[in-house]
């Protein structure tokens, strides 16, 4: 074994005693913000992640996160094999943490604008995978429909809050946001109503991953080959459609954002038909919806994250904005064209 510091010597352990793994190289690598993770390579060449979760996770959540992922697997959807320890339990508990491992999955994060190739090839995942958690039982964490009932004036607080906190923390973008967080100010007197008058009064909630975002998915070969880091929740396909397909980074910085949506809603629809045509049309209203009301990466500092990741925050938040001024848009068109496809 090489040269291990105390904390992946530590690691070695908890993955000999509990898993019967034979660590050859563990290394901590610089990912996700609600656990510890380690690179693994066993003495045979088999790749893995250890992922350490603080004692205070929510060991239910944690639990029905990873039991969802191998439900997902069962059903030959593209999901890494989380590894069970030796008494057969995909959450492991070592020195009163939590443990899982999962394999190392083939592809990685990708750091541009989707293809119409790959938002085809996404959609028709996303769809099977919906298709499939229709069986599931109803997770007890909820994603949030803030897009749908949140307060209008809540959000003009957080506005404010935003640029407080910006202000305090001497943000160096701060006149570029105050003009991004007045333009949000505006479009939330502006748009919400308009937006959710015309959504449907009942919408289809079931079991789902419920952050299929591009951060969370490995591509290669212009394919989705893995789907990570499962949230699990009870929500709304229609919501998960429309994040997926109205991916920001897509949105912000390809002249073909409109045909990657249509794309992936037709592929979509393709491998999970009951979903209703409604829903599928609504879907990057939904989106759109979702977005107004959404603050994350408007500041930084809080999180306290590698520079490198702070700026990929700020991206986005940037591109974000973007993103909502395209589809407010391009909405009208964008809706007749999902309606034609379904």
């Amino acid at each position: 074994m090489g040269e291990m510091n105390s904390e992946d010597e530590m690691t070695a352990e908890v993955l000999a005693d509990r898993y019967g793994i034979e660590a050859e190289s563990v290394e901590q690598v610089p990912m996700g913000t609600d656990t510890v993770n380690w690179r693994v390579v066993t003495s045979s060449g088999e790749r893995f992640y250890a992922k350490e979760y603080p004692a205070t996770a929510d060991l239910e959540a944690v639990r029905t996160a990873w039991d969802m992922s191998e439900f997902c697997r069962a059903a030959r959807l593209p999901v890494p094999r989380v590894w069970p320890d030796l008494d057969g339990n995909l959450l492991s508990m070592a020195d009163g943490n939590p443990w899982a491992v999962v394999e190392e999955a083939p592809g990685k994060v990708a750091t541009s604008a989707m293809t119409v190739a790959l938002a085809e090839h996404t959609g028709m995942v996303l769809g099977r995978m919906h298709r499939v958690l229709a069986a599931y039982p109803l997770p007890r964490r909820r994603q949030h429909v803030r897009w749908r009932t949140g307060s209008v004036e809540d959000a003009l607080a957080k506005c404010d809050t935003a640029l407080d906190t910006a202000r305090r923390q001497q943000a160096d973008n701060l006149d570029q946001l105050r003009d991004q967080i007045n333009q949000r100010r505006e479009d939330l007197h502006t748009q919400v109503g308009r937006l959710r008058t015309h959504l449907p009064e009942d919408f289809v909630e079931q079991a789902l991953h419920a952050d299929f975002s591009r951060t969370n998915l490995l591509v290669k070969a212009g394919a989705v080959t893995g789907v990570i880091d499962f949230r699990a929740a009870r929500a709304v396909p229609a919501w998960e459609l429309g994040r997926a397909a109205c991916d920001p980074r897509t949105l912000a910085n390809s002249d073909q954002w409109a045909d990657c949506v249509l794309a992936m809603a037709a592929a979509y629809r393709s491998e999970n038909p009951t979903l209703p045509v409604a829903e599928v049309r609504h879907c990057a209203r939904i989106a759109l919806l979702y977005m107004l009301f959404s603050f994350y990466g408007a500041t930084t500092a809080e999180y306290d994250l590698p520079d490198e990741a702070e700026a990929d925050l700020r991206r986005y938040w940037s591109e974000r904005q973007t993103s909502i001024r395209r589809l407010i848009e391009g909405l009208a068109d964008l809706e007749d064209a999902l309606a034609g496809h379904s």
